[in-house]
């Protein structure tokens, strides 16, 4: 099985990780608020190295390392720390997250969080798994008593529209809702969809890596993907919306 390498190529990283999130960080900026550390810069250049070695044909697009952004017919969208914010501050909610794409379409995905040692993995038709054991969405059918996940843009201070629709729908969805939460993690809360902690996730303004490992968990848990119109999302495109399915009408309805 694919997953089964990338699972031993991801779990490679894990004492590198580990070191880092309980070292003092070498922190540096990309942009106003968007923070990377030597550890993000490390622990992806061993997983491009390994990854390019088990699979030749693909081509391993870094969110460290990749300067335009493409999209080759065989790819691999690496993370390598996934909440490098939650990692410089001590806050387990961080993961590595490996997302391996053919045509367009989503083959196999890894999300690791090594703080907390879960491991989501999914391979297309196969289900999606938690440390092994199949997991899936929540059978929840209320919006009311949905618990909703979001995250801010980095870009934030850039790109005031971004900001204003952040605003705008957390204000719409609040008072219709359990509650939401914001992890800082698009792929740890991707997970949390697919094996039910959270009955729906969205965002804005993300980058393929952010999500190309965990679309195919919720997909492979019995979870829906889209944009925010609610037809079928694409790695480019703005708006993510996830959620278990279920409720899926009422988020899009919300945030669009």
């Amino acid at each position: 099985m694919i997953t089964t390498q990338l699972i031993s190529i991801v779990k490679d990283c894990r004492e590198l990780f580990l070191e880092g999130y309980h070292a003092q960080k070498n922190v540096k900026y990309k942009g106003t608020v968007d923070l990377v550390t030597e550890y993000d810069v490390a622990i992806e250049k061993r997983l491009t190295a390994t990854l390019q070695k088990a699979f030749p044909d693909f081509t391993v697009v870094g969110e460290e390392r990749t300067k335009e952004m493409i999209h080759p017919k065989k790819a691999i969208y690496v993370d390598p720390i996934d909440g490098t914010t939650n990692f410089v501050h001590g806050l387990p909610f961080c993961a590595i997250s490996v997302g391996m794409w053919e045509d367009g379409k989503p083959l196999a995905g890894v999300v690791y969080n090594p703080v907390l040692n879960e491991c989501f993995t999914a391979e297309r038709g196969k289900g999606a798994f938690l440390n092994g054991q199949k997991i899936s969405v929540s059978k929840q059918t209320d919006f009311q008593q949905s618990l909703i996940a979001t995250g801010f843009p980095y870009t934030k201070v850039e790109k005031g529209k971004d900001y204003e629709w952040v605003l705008r729908t957390m204000a719409k969805l609040l008072p219709i809702t359990r509650d939401i939460r914001r992890g800082g993690s698009a792929a740890i809360d991707l997970c949390y969809v697919a094996c039910g902690k959270f009955e729906a996730y969205y965002e804005c303004n993300l980058k393929p890596w952010d999500v190309a490992a965990g679309m195919l968990i919720v997909q492979e848990a019995g979870g829906k993907i889209s944009n925010e119109k609610g037809e079928e999302y694409h790695l480019d495109e703005h708006i993510i919306a996830s959620s278990n399915g279920l409720v899926h009408g009422d988020l899009v309805e919300h945030i669009g």
